[in-house]
């Protein structure tokens, strides 16, 4: 991934579904990356809730749970909820609307031409029981980037049809429009690889019980690092071994700080000579350094029962504004009225200020400005 810590006076949108605690993979994708760019950036992360549920919907209450616990991970990564808008997609009713007026512009083929989407949809053996709010995420990731005015969205590379889709329906919106109301958004590539589970199938994942959490205590990531495939072929010390496929190389080579020693050890063990056990005891070496401090910032944090709460409730009053501003736009490019967003409650109130300057005042003026103030802050 270029490096986000070269970034100024960008809106940048990421986040992750709830669906588990947050693990090496996602440390290694972007989650590292979010800590560098949040000084000098309008940075938002969304804990998509709602997302999950699109084929988690049997296991609502652990996804609702598992919020709590993923805004956590952020805090023990180095994520500043003081200078990061952390915030729910639930809490936030203007995506919703956005991804029902967006579904207008997909046709249910386009949809289906998206590699990822048909990719997941065979993993999860869906077939022709696709949940319709699955098959639709890619609209609900849509109305989440553009509520935003997100013009930087890091990601991987599986990601990248679904921000060109993104930039699909903001072309069309702003074409009804008649002018720019929503911004196109540019991918930025994570060149990461995509770690592995630690037993080699498939990738890592805290429900196949192959990830190993941020949250893990030192006893579970050595249990981890030690049960991690190497090479079946590898028998004895003098055998020369395949790093392709070795899981211990690839996490030596996402998080092990000396390449050039990386470099060597793969060397060595090709040629023969090298044993698994002196890889895995340098790799859960640096997996202890490097997940300490993180595991001592998150119980820190756990520890004050009220904080994530009151992250989310401060993230949900920031962003309500913003994404009921960019409602209100694309409500009038479909040539709706009614609720207004935050530039037609702001014309509101101003209104209603000149007919006080002008001595037009009536009963009703407090119960609008109430109304106003709702619709502007609720």
């Amino acid at each position: 991934m270029q490096d986000l810590s070269t970034l100024e006076d960008k809106t940048i949108l990421t986040g992750d579904r709830p669906t588990g605690p947050l693990h090496l993979g996602h440390l290694a994708g972007t989650l590292q990356a979010r800590v560098a760019p949040q000084d000098k950036n309008d940075v938002t992360i969304l804990v998509a809730d709602m997302q999950a549920l699109t084929d988690n919907a049997g296991r609502a209450a652990d996804v609702a749970a598992n919020v709590r616990e993923v805004v956590l991970d952020y805090i023990a990564a180095g994520i500043d909820p003081d200078r990061v808008t952390i915030v729910r997609q639930s809490d936030l009713p203007a995506l919703s609307e956005l991804t029902m007026l967006y579904m207008n512009l997909v046709t249910v083929p386009r949809l289906m031409r998206i590699p990822t989407i048909r990719e997941e949809i065979a993993q999860r053996g869906f077939g022709d029981g696709t949940p319709a709010g699955f098959l639709c995420y890619p609209v609900s990731q849509a109305a989440d980037i553009t509520a935003f005015g997100a013009d930087i969205v890091p990601a991987g590379a599986d990601q990248a049809p679904l921000v060109e889709i993104t930039g699909e329906i903001a072309g069309k919106v702003n074409r009804m429009a008649g002018r720019n109301v929503l911004v196109t958004p540019t991918l930025m590539q994570s060149n990461a690889p995509r770690l592995p589970g630690i037993d080699g199938a498939g990738k890592m994942s805290k429900s196949a019980g192959n990830a190993i959490a941020l949250r893990d205590n030192p006893e579970e990531i050595r249990a981890a690092v030690m049960r991690m495939f190497t090479d079946p072929g590898h028998l004895k010390v003098s055998d020369p071994g395949k790093v392709e496929g070795n899981v211990v190389f690839t996490m030596l080579d996402a998080f092990d700080p000396d390449a050039t020693a990386v470099e060597d050890l793969k060397h060595q063990y090709r040629a023969g000579g090298l044993g698994d056990m002196v890889l895995k005891r340098r790799l859960d070496g640096i997996l202890q350094e490097l997940l300490a401090p993180m595991r001592a910032r998150r119980e820190e944090a756990a520890s004050d029962a009220g904080l994530v709460g009151h992250i989310l409730e401060e993230g949900r009053k920031r962003a309500h504004m913003t994404t009921m501003e960019t409602l209100g736009d694309v409500r009038r490019a479909f040539g709706l009225e009614g609720r207004p967003g935050r530039s037609a409650a702001l014309t509101e109130l101003v209104s209603l200020g000149e007919d006080c300057e002008a001595g037009k005042v009536h009963e009703g003026l407090v119960g609008a400005i109430s109304a106003s103030h709702t619709r502007f802050s609720a």
